[in-house]
């Protein structure tokens, strides 16, 4: 750099180097554009050439790069390709951009008066098309605060505005600035436990993600060892060939006796259990799974299994399933609309449960590269055994008649999982997840609402998807009240949206998708604007399918120590206004606690003025331990808003934990639940079904406010039709002949 250069303060390293590169504008005449690039020493190195493009006027925005060359940034700033370098900062030819002052004023060089500073390092806290606050960091010009913001930025991980990784068997990611997209729904709006907890699955959803992957990439999946007695049980091993690698997913079928069947926690036996591993599975390992599989919590597993699950059958739907096939026939599509499976998981475990490989263990190993790929496949897998199961039992009834599910029986069905509070603090408590999970969708629907017009195969596609998702509701069983009555209204505007639909010239109106979802928000209630969600997404894979590539995360949270009080107290109060708006003075906003089972090491939910445990609460609460960090940051002395994050917490270190979250999640808008989990109010229940129906289930089944059954896979296709074209066509599967709310089913021949 020049004489006067910005230097990168040394305790954070780093390396600054300004590159001049000849370019000609007809607006500025010919000069020399200065480089200015800031590394973490993460990163590996730096493309000299050029990585910008010419902007003008005098907004305040992220300037999306030229990706050929943009420094690619993936898990934890490690650079995952030649030429990939961390957040840096570029004066360029940009005019009206930050102050204004122009790059000789900066870096100490002689360049034209009207190069103007450009950056891809923004200071926190500036929306876009907004200039920040006048106590913002200088990021554009100040050295210091320069190498401290790209530091959050490494912090931070890859986000929209930087490449995603790229891993065995992904597409490259979507990038924001690629495709056109309307405005998000705002966090306000989407991140309410009213609208989370009417979330329907989406082509994003992991099980449908999933399903495309292993079609994309030809998994094949056999029998591997298959080992059962006349009544089902014994032992069955998959193997599972992948482009990454081979997988065993090993099962062990069970007699139960029908007084230990149980999907509660507290149960000990299963009718099936089993692991997914990355290892070879000889006699000797089978011998080990043979004593520890079926314990399940109380047996041991190995770095290199995956997943340790166990599954009960559907006692009613598996039976009639085993006789009608013993018969000859296919079973009744009556029965199977009643329960769409004949066996459900009651738990799934996997990163670093009970000795399994953790995430990154997992990911290092190539086969799964995105949180619960590995869980999902095991569900999957789930599926598969139990039609092995019911076809193998009818076969030892009637050898000579018995008659093997017809596929397009077996897509009818899914797998069952009972889920509990267990699942539900995972929300709270990896919020960078949240933040991306949620983000993926609501892009999605902004690229789809931004579509000028509709081809007339696309209004059709819409037409057919709708007439599906109405067939679907009407399939969709409930013995809870509240959700009842939920299905019974979206059933009513569904049809009342298609009727609309019909008439508004979908293939003729500007915008018609934006023009369908506004319809949906004025004319219904929650449950059908989430529906109308999923059902927009899947007009356009080739808008939506590259997000799910985005769907990880880097998720430590880390404290930015010398950020200034004030801009701290900006951030809560822009971030964190739903939080500090609650009444915690009220024994309604504290009416409960979430605390961990010592037994069973789970989630459990207790009242805070009527039980003992209290004093042991799970930090779940935020909006309550925001509201006291702005409370204790509002110093009647103002000398302590120019005061460092670090000095505030040597005096007061309760409140780390919040700050870190506060500091690490700024701008991460989807990343925070907008309601008092511990509220009277609060609904558990809310939480589970958001995200279950990220994981991609269905037919939401209530049994309190505190658990609930789902369905998975219902209508996925079976591991030999996995290269078929219509392969990826299950979003709201029907059940065909099967019946209504109110109606009655028939049977089906082979």
């Amino acid at each position: 750099g020049g004489a006067g250069a910005p230097q990168p303060p040394d305790e954070r390293g780093g390396v600054l180097s300004t590159t001049v590169s000849p370019s000609h504008s007809p607006s500025a005449g010919a000069y020399s554009s200065p480089a200015v690039h800031w590394f973490h020493p993460r990163s590996l190195r730096c493309d000299g050439g050029s990585l910008h493009e010419p902007r003008t006027g005098g907004e305040y925005r992220p300037r999306h790069l030229d990706y050929a060359t943009r420094p690619a940034v993936a898990d934890a700033g490690t650079s995952r390709r030649a030429g990939g370098a961390g957040p840096h900062l570029h004066p360029t030819s940009t005019t009206g951009k930050a102050s204004g002052q122009p790059v000789c004023k900066l870096i100490g060089g002689k360049f034209h008066e009207r190069v103007r500073t450009c950056t891809c390092l923004f200071p926190r806290g500036a929306a876009e098309g907004e200039a920040p606050g006048e106590d913002a960091p200088d990021v554009h010009h100040a050295g210091d605060a320069a190498a401290e913001r790209a530091l959050d930025y490494e912090w931070k991980g890859a986000r929209d505005d930087l490449p995603k990784m790229t891993t065995a068997g992904s597409r490259p990611a979507a990038r924001a600035h690629d495709v056109p997209h309307a405005p998000l729904r705002p966090p306000s709006t989407v991140m309410r436990l009213a609208r989370m907890g009417a979330f329907h699955a989406t082509r994003v959803s992991f099980a449908r993600t999933l399903v495309r992957r292993m079609a994309r990439e030809r998994w094949r999946i056999g029998r591997e060892r298959f080992d059962l007695d006349a009544g089902g049980y014994g032992e069955i091993v998959y193997r599972i060939a992948t482009p990454a690698g081979e997988l065993r997913f090993v099962a062990f079928s069970n007699p139960l006796d029908p007084s230990e069947r149980t999907d509660r926690v507290i149960a000990t036996r299963w009718d099936a259990t089993f692991v997914l591993t990355a290892a070879d599975v000889d006699e000797a390992l089978l011998a080990r799974y043979r004593e520890n599989v079926p314990l399940q919590e109380a047996g041991r597993c190995h770095p290199f299994d995956l997943v340790l699950s166990r599954a009960n059958k559907s006692m009613r739907l598996f039976e009639h399933t085993v006789d009608c096939l013993a018969h000859g026939r296919q079973p009744e599509f009556a029965r199977l609309a009643e329960v769409g499976y004949l066996m459900r998981t009651t738990a799934v475990y996997g990163n670093g449960k009970f000795g399994l490989g953790d995430f990154e263990a997992v990911r290092a190993g190539g086969v799964f590269s995105l949180p619960f790929q590995a869980e999902m496949f095991t569900v999957y897998l789930a599926r598969m055994l139990s039609f092995d199961l019911v076809e193998h039992v009818a076969r030892a009834r009637a050898p000579e008649r018995a008659a093997a599910l017809a596929p397009r029986v077996a897509r009818c069905l899914g797998v069952g999982n009972a889920t509990g509070l267990g699942m539900a603090p995972f929300l709270v408590t990896h919020p960078r997840l949240l933040d991306r999970w949620i983000h993926a969708r609501e892009l999605g629907l902004a690229r789809v609402r931004a579509v000028e017009r509709a081809a007339p195969d696309r209004v059709a596609r819409f037409a057919a998807l709708l007439a599906r998702a109405r067939r679907h509701v009407s399939q969709w069983r409930t013995g809870d009240a509240r959700q009842s009555a939920r299905i019974d209204t979206l059933a009513v505007e569904l049809a009342r949206l298609s009727r609309w639909s019909e008439g508004a010239r979908l293939a003729s109106v500007r915008a018609p998708w934006d023009t369908v979802m506004r319809a949906a928000e004025s004319r219904g209630c929650v449950e059908l604007e989430e529906m109308t969600l999923s059902l927009l997404l899947e007009l356009y894979p080739e808008l939506v399918d590259a997000l799910e590539d985005g769907t990880g995360a880097d998720e430590r949270l880390a404290t930015a120590p010398a950020m200034r009080v004030r801009e701290l107290v900006e951030i809560i109060e822009r971030d964190y206004g739903w939080a500090l708006a609650i009444d915690f003075e009220d024994p309604r906003e504290q009416h409960r606690f979430w605390y961990y089972s010592e037994e069973k090491e789970e989630p459990r939910l207790g009242e805070r003025f009527g039980e003992p445990g209290a004093e042991r609460e799970y930090p779940l609460h935020v909006a309550r331990d925001v509201q006291e960090l702005h409370r204790a940051l509002a110093a009647p002395d103002p000398s302590w808003r120019g005061r460092s994050v670090a000095e505030f917490l040597l005096e007061t270190p309760r409140y780390r934990r919040a700050v870190r979250r506060v500091q690490s999640l700024a701008g991460s808008g989807y990343a925070e639940i907008r309601d008092n989990v511990i509220g009277e109010d609060c609904l558990a229940i809310d939480i589970l079904r958001c995200k279950l129906a990220i994981f991609g289930a269905g037919k939401f089944d209530p049994k309190s406010d505190r658990w609930t059954r789902i369905t998975l896979f219902q209508g996925a296709p079976l591991p030999g039709e996995l290269d078929r074209g219509d392969a990826d066509d299950w979003a709201f599967p029907v059940i065909p002949g099967g019946p209504d709310r109110e109606g009655a089913g028939g049977r089906v021949s082979p």
